[in-house]
């Protein structure tokens, strides 16, 4: 299990002092008029996650790139077409599973989202998982696993690793997007994803008799 250092980012701390939201319709519209940080000014417009408001799959990238600026949804660019073909390969639907990000406004240049950046739209990200509930979270790259887990963590050391936080079982791997300037790293994410097929379904049996995990 891995946990923040004191005084960093804490996911699970982030909302405190936040109102309590009911639906995912309420955090969004909080999210979509939300200035807190400079990305906002930067950005078209605000994207917020999509899918199974009821999944109890989630997977978290870093923050939305062009496509998904000018779309307005995430993951609808190459790396989110990506996600599709390995997804549909390992027999888990999209529609299925709730989708967002770290950060909902597009960083400039599709840079990383800078710490204090992260910090502003973390407590949103809480609201949705708490409101989703979903029991397996997938941390696709980098700043979805410093976000969500350890803002020292390094996705070469954890990724493919289950960590159970808070209720929740986490198996962080690479973003699609470095699969697509990286091939060799293919392999290593189909293996992570037959994990989370495998567990998804496990899961999803249990669920189905009334067994508790």
């Amino acid at each position: 299990m891995l946990f923040y250092p004191k005084g960093q980012m804490d996911l699970f701390s982030a909302d405190k002092g936040q109102k309590r939201f009911e639906t995912l319709d309420e955090v969004k519209y909080i999210a979509d008029n939300c200035s807190r940080c400079s990305l906002r000014d930067n950005c078209t417009q605000v994207v917020f996650g999509n899918g199974n408001i009821d999944a109890d799959l989630m997977f978290v990238g870093e923050g939305p790139g062009a496509d998904e600026d000018r779309i307005g949804a995430p993951f609808v660019g190459k790396a989110g077409q990506l996600l599709n073909k390995i997804l549909e390969a390992a027999e888990i639907k999209r529609e299925e599973a709730y989708i967002t990000n770290i950060v909902k406004c597009r960083p400039p240049g599709n840079r990383q989202p800078k710490e204090d950046e992260m910090k502003t739209c973390l407590w949103i990200l809480a609201q949705e998982i708490k409101l989703v509930n979903p029991k397996i979270i997938v941390p696709l790259g980098s700043t979805a696993l410093k976000g969500l887990l350890d803002p020292r963590g390094k996705i070469t050391r954890v990724r493919g690793r289950w960590i159970k936080q808070k209720g929740y079982y986490f198996l962080p791997t690479f973003h699609p997007a470095a699969l697509l300037r990286d091939k060799n790293k293919k392999l290593a994410v189909w293996k992570d994803f037959l994990k989370i097929k495998k567990a998804y379904y496990r899961y999803l049996d249990l669920k189905s008799q009334g067994v508790e995990v």
